[in-house]
């Protein structure tokens, strides 16, 4: 910026790779085993943002300066690397720090795990710090809680050539208890019954450590890795006995299926005459499956002997590895005959150094504060990225894995109006289970990239690096795609919503706050020079049902203009598309799904009139002004109080809850109901913490939260948060769903056709 506050332009952000913004790094912590070391950091991160107040009728010189503003927000960053690399780690992070050896004198650095002794002189000598060491089990647990909390798919259920193979559990509001089952070099098992409260109430010996061990003697096998490797081409029944060898089939007075294993390398004891034929890879995976079946019987047996029924998985002996998580599943789904659920953790190799972290830092107070997974900053399951910490990085790169959380400055909680919080899922539908679906709009969001990337450098046109950067947002997220293509689970659920949510992780991190604001303040101007005469024509209405009929439609016209839907964007490129236009290509009723009548019975009950609405609004300008509003102001003028839910953070077109303020203050101007509703509260505007087209309602903003508790009357708009999300969700108020299908494929899979319309009215049962 200039000495005036002027932004000249937009300076290339740090590429996306591991040990980014160490020059903003707060606070370190650090866990070391002794084959992987993981390293915590907080910093806080510069970002601009939309000052949608702004006057942008100033000079031309001064449009940079009103249009944005800087804020500062802060993030976790986790690394994971090998450990023998350790010493290359921390030269790198002491060369990139801003703060000199003096000032980092007399401050700690939390550390964890076996290492946290041995390594303790060299982190004192490259950094400067003391080394305050913090219990394993005590920070593991609080890492735990911590990302079951924070990550809403976090765990799952792992089925191995299962359909889907990653099943993502959505977090349920109450995460506790539950047994943490930690295989390291041996296996301890935690029982937690909440954040401060917990044992060790078994293990066993028998873990990574006998694993490795045993397996290093019987095979040729130089390390760990190696060993699961050798395991995955084996085949165990060549060394193990199962129960067909000793019955000729399945044991049916037992219950035991023939394939199940009856003894383990029970084949290989001597026999007489004969002499069993095995390779190294058969002896491995024997003694994967022996470990795995062990440590899988115990943990049900404990499980099932304190009445739990949620076992989560972790340790460095599984990091997500295919065989042994089948095996573990299929041990405990065993014992318990499906009444204990084995989960694993997407992030379970950074639970120690999350843990340290958190013990005594403030800035991740979990009343203050949530946190949400920055999908471009984080490697994914199962990734690795090249770091260029390695001095010899063409001969030997280093590969670490990253996560990355950025926080909210507000705690989330679950919307108070679902039927069934614990058993609530966003998404309509999965991709990682539904193949011919994940094709489509993998291939849809690429396909539609142009449009962003192009939208993306028109709405900087003063920035001297705005092309370069949006060519390196569509890169990374092209590869993301890709990557996606090969492995569906990578990143958690794959949905719509996690694919739209990455655009705006990705926009936001190359740089572009609000790529829309041009176009929507154009429309928002248009929209609001029209509001007076839809109102005189709505109140001109003589039938009261035919006014209750051309309020929805004109919700569902309003609807149709977003910059998202690409089949859309090429109807209002290609012609005048206004909202007279957009309200003839509503279709006749009967509509693909028709409640209307079901809602216009329910608002002939005068002596009920909803006491509180709460209306989650979808685009700017045509939608929110003609569309939402006057359905706000009939509600308004029978007594009810609206809250307009607006999105924290800017997402393709949809209103923004600034924005909306800005609106409302305008509307207000121009009708005398709208702002006399605004002046003593009626009609208010909240912000909802989503930063994405689609909505989640296990993370809602607090406030709005705490005020839904008095909604009687819920209304989600839009394809995002009425179809791709919340289709099917359940509530506990009347609710009113409604939507204009504007995509062919999604039209069709419902039954229907282009612009079919969703208008879905549910009682309160």
């Amino acid at each position: 910026m200039d000495e005036k506050g002027n932004v000249k332009s937009i300076k290339l952000p740090e590429t996306v790779e591991a040990f980014s913004n160490l020059k903003n790094a707060k606070r370190f912590a650090i866990d070391i085993g002794g084959t992987l070391t993981k390293i915590a950091y907080y910093s806080t991160v510069s970002y601009r943002r939309i000052n949608y107040e702004a006057d942008q009728d100033n000079s031309d010189n001064s449009e940079e300066q009103t249009k944005y503003e800087i804020s500062e927000g802060a993030r976790l960053h986790f690394i994971k690397f090998e450990t023998k690399y350790i010493e290359n780690c921390l030269d790198f992070i002491c060369e990139n720090l801003v703060a000199t050896r003096e000032q980092m004198a007399g401050k700690t650095i939390k550390a964890t795990g076996g290492g946290a002794y041995r390594y303790a002189d060299l982190l004192q000598e490259k950094l400067g710090l003391s080394v305050d060491k913090e219990e394993e089990m005590d920070c593991l647990i609080k890492g735990c809680n911590f990302l079951l909390k924070n990550i809403s798919d976090e765990a799952f259920v792992f089925n191995r050539h299962g359909n889907p193979e990653y099943d993502f559990q959505m977090a349920d509001p109450n995460i506790f208890p539950y047994l943490l089952v930690n295989i390291g070099s041996g296996v301890s098992i935690m029982k937690v019954e909440s954040e401060d409260s917990y044992e060790r109430i078994g293990g066993t010996a028998t873990g990574g450590g006998t694993f490795w061990g045993l397996g290093s003697l019987l095979t040729k096998a130089k390390g760990f890795d190696e060993l699961l490797a050798l395991a995955e081409s084996g085949d165990h029944r060549k060394v193990d006995m199962l129960v067909k060898d000793i019955f000729g089939g399945d044991c049916k007075a037992l219950g035991l299926p023939a394939d199940l294993i009856a003894s383990s390398f029970g084949k290989v004891c001597p026999k007489r005459g004969t002499e069993t034929m095995c390779s190294e890879a058969d002896v491995a995976r024997s003694l994967l499956f022996t470990i795995s079946n062990d440590i899988g019987q115990i943990a049900c047996l404990y499980a099932m002997m304190h009445k739990l029924n949620k076992v989560y998985f972790g340790g460095y002996f599984l990091r997500n590895h295919p065989l042994s998580m089948h095996t573990i599943s299929f041990s405990i789904n065993y014992w318990s005959k499906g009444a204990v659920q084995s989960l694993f953790l997407r992030h379970e190799g950074y639970l120690g150094a999350i843990g340290a972290f958190l013990i005594g830092a403030e800035e991740c107070d979990d009343e203050r504060y949530s946190w949400l997974e920055n999908y471009a900053g984080s490697s994914g399951l199962q990734s690795y990225v090249e770091s260029k910490v390695h001095p010899h990085l063409d001969a030997n790169p280093l590969s670490v894995d990253q996560l990355e959380l950025d926080r909210l400055e507000s705690p989330l909680a679950y919307c108070p109006l679902l039927t069934a919080p614990h058993l609530y899922v966003a998404d309509t539908v999965d991709l990682n289970a539904d193949a011919e679906a994940r094709e489509y709009w993998l291939q849809c969001f690429e396909d539609s990239l142009d449009k962003f990337v192009v939208t993306a450098i028109a709405s900087q046109p003063s920035s001297e690096t705005g092309e370069l950067r949006a060519q390196q947002f569509r890169h990374k997220y092209v590869s993301r795609l890709r990557r996606l293509r090969r492995q569906p689970f990578a990143y958690g659920n794959l949905t719509v919503r996690s694919l739209l949510d990455t655009i705006e992780h990705c926009l936001k991190e190359f740089d572009f706050p609000d790529p829309y604001l041009n176009q929507k303040q154009m429309e928002n101007e248009c929209a609001l020079s029209l509001l007076r005469e839809r109102l005189d024509e709505l109140d001109g209405m003589q039938s009261e049902r035919d006014r209750q009929v051309e309020l929805v439609t004109s919700i569902l016209a309003g609807n149709m203009f977003d910059w998202g839907a690409k089949e859309v964007v090429q109807i209002m490129e290609s012609k005048q598309f206004g909202f007279r236009e957009a309200r003839a290509r509503i279709p006749e009723r009967p509509w693909l799904v028709d409640c209307l009548d079901s809602w216009l019975d329910r608002l002939q009950q005068r002596e009920k009139p909803h006491h509180c609405a709460a209306i989650f609004a979808d685009n700017s300008g045509v939608d929110i002004i003609l569309g939402i509003l006057p359905f706000a102001r009939e509600l308004i003028q029978r007594g009810t109080k609206v809250i307009l839910c607006a999105n924290s953070a800017p997402a393709l077109n949809d209103v923004t809850h600034s924005e909306l303020l800005v609106i409302l203050r305008q509307a207000g101007a121009i009708c005398p109901l709208i702002g006399r509703a605004l002046a003593n509260g009626q009609l208010t505007a909240m912000e909802t913490a989503q930063a994405g087209p689609c909505l989640d309602l296990s993370r809602l903003n607090g406030d709005l939260a705490k005020q839904m508790r008095a909604v009687d009357l819920l209304v989600l708009e839009g394809m995002g948060r009425a179809v791709h999300t919340n289709l099917n969700a359940q509530f506990n108020c009347d609710t009113l769903k409604v939507a204009v299908i504007k995509n062919t494929w999604l039209a069709n899979r419902l039954g229907g056709p282009m612009f079919s319309v969703l208008c879905k009215f549910e009682a309160k049962s």
